[in-house]
């Protein structure tokens, strides 16, 4: 599939038990910094495990446009060649991130103190999502940007040719503003400091370390508060990518549903600033187990293994949990409704500006199949229905977002009657087995453009 490519509607029809292992991709999240900081070693970065969906991928054309040397070998292996801090070229042409605003976020951060210029555009979904919350604290270096309305794609960004060290507060929860800052602050002199009220995910500084930056990491009563000493060399790495909880979410949730299942899922990233997902749903009352914990590459990782659970509860989620499952919320609402009593969603405002307005989306998607959703600003509840009562039988708008496609396919796949969407094209940008892996555990999710 292209998440630029054709219309592809997709149905997803109501199934047996889900058996079986489900490999699933290598972490998006750690993907992208992979090839970014790799790109601003010097020496030569190999990287294992790699996911080869659209986002990453054009994160790594991107890379070569700004002078690395990226070479794929194939399986997800892959080596960087880098051009060191500061010594990114100025590209020939328009950077297409496609549907990936992590990437974009990284990119833009990574070049803001290089002295280049770059244009920056992607997929209708990327060219509706505010930019402002990087371009704002790039600006502080000294960048310069240039965009549509509402600082909307495309963009063009002057980096800074004499940066200046930043301290910067994150007004949001968002690891791809604070990753943006801190990559911004590789090439400034002097120490750059980040300060985050709540806790996000911190790939960006572990990965950091790990490539030899000076790095350290606070609990303070203002908060998080990072510092970050500027203009050091990055050595290359080798990098194991742990596969992405994110994409585990689909398998795992398909499986507590759907009665009989029992899946294995090996090999998950379990960073505490990711899991928050996995702790919620052993809240409601999920067979969910971790076998295996171990630590591979200064990253926590388990097998999970899931099993159906007829009976799951609703529950309030901790608020303070948001940040470290922000793209799970969509297949969690669908877990949700098979659940008896309200499950309580609040401080998610970020969900409205993700691919799309991910609490507009799956309320409206799982109304038309049965289920009562209430929403607000930065709230929703889904009011389950318990086990085999989720009528199902709706075609529903995925709104070029890939999370949205596929939460309701795994709704179909326990609703009573199939489950359709307009459109799963996007899948590609985070999950391009989803299909064939679903369907080896026993989904029966087909493409109806024919």
């Amino acid at each position: 599939m292209s998440g630029h490519g054709t219309i592809i509607p997709m149905t997803s029809n109501p199934c047996g038990p889900l058996t079986g292992e489900a490999h699933v991709p290598g972490d998006k999240s750690i993907s992208h910094r992979s090839l970014i900081l790799g790109a601003m070693a010097v020496g030569e970065t190999n990287i294992s495990g790699l996911l080869e969906g659209e986002d990453v991928l054009d994160t790594a054309k991107a890379m070569r446009a700004f002078g690395a040397d990226v070479i794929e070998h194939g399986n997800g292996e892959w080596t960087v060649h880098g051009v060191g801090v500061g010594g990114f070229a100025e590209p020939d042409n328009v950077i297409d991130c496609g549907n990936s605003g992590t990437g974009v976020r990284l990119i833009m951060g990574a070049m803001a103190t290089s002295g280049v210029t770059a244009t920056f555009t992607g997929d209708a979904s990327l060219n509706k999502r505010p930019m402002a919350r990087v371009t704002d604290p790039i600006a502080l270096f000294g960048a310069t940007s240039v965009g549509r309305s509402g600082g909307r794609l495309p963009m063009t960004i002057v980096g800074a040719s004499a940066p200046v060290s930043v301290n910067y507060e994150v007004p949001m929860p968002s690891a791809q503003v604070k990753s943006a800052v801190l990559l911004a602050g590789l090439n400034a002199p002097g120490q750059t400091v980040v300060i985050e009220k709540e806790a996000t995910r911190d790939h960006t500084e572990r990965m950091l370390k790990g490539f030899g930056a000076e790095i350290s990491v606070e609990e303070t009563n203002q908060g998080r508060v990072i510092t970050l000493n500027g203009q050091p060399e990055l050595k290359p790495q080798t990098i194991v990518v742990p596969r992405d909880p994110s994409s585990a979410a689909f398998p795992v949730c398909a499986a507590i549903i759907t009665p009989g299942s029992d899946v294995l899922v090996p090999n998950i990233g379990l960073n505490p600033t990711r899991a928050g997902l996995f702790t919620t749903l052993r809240e409601m009352g999920a067979d969910l187990t971790y076998e295996n914990e171990r630590e591979e590459g200064g990253e926590p990782v388990a097998d999970l293994r899931a099993k159906f659970s007829p009976d799951l509860k609703g529950i309030d989620v901790d608020p303070a949990r948001a940040a470290s499952m922000i793209d799970e919320y969509p297949v969690l609402s669908v877990v949700a409704a098979f659940a008896s009593g309200n499950t309580v969603m609040k401080g998610v405002k970020e969900l409205r500006v993700k691919e799309s307005d991910r609490i507009d989306a799956m309320a409206t998607g799982l109304r038309l199949n049965g289920v009562k959703v209430d929403e607000g600003d930065d709230w929703w509840v889904v009011h389950g229905l318990g086990h085999g009562n989720i009528p199902g039988g709706a075609t529903c708008e995925s709104h070029l977002d890939h999370r949205i496609a596929m939460s309701f396919m795994v709704l179909g796949m326990a609703a009573n009657n199939p489950v359709s969407v307009d459109n799963g094209n996007p899948i590609a940008t985070s999950f391009p087995i989803f299909e064939p892996l679903m369907s080896a555990l026993g989904a029966n999710v087909v493409r109806t453009d024919t």
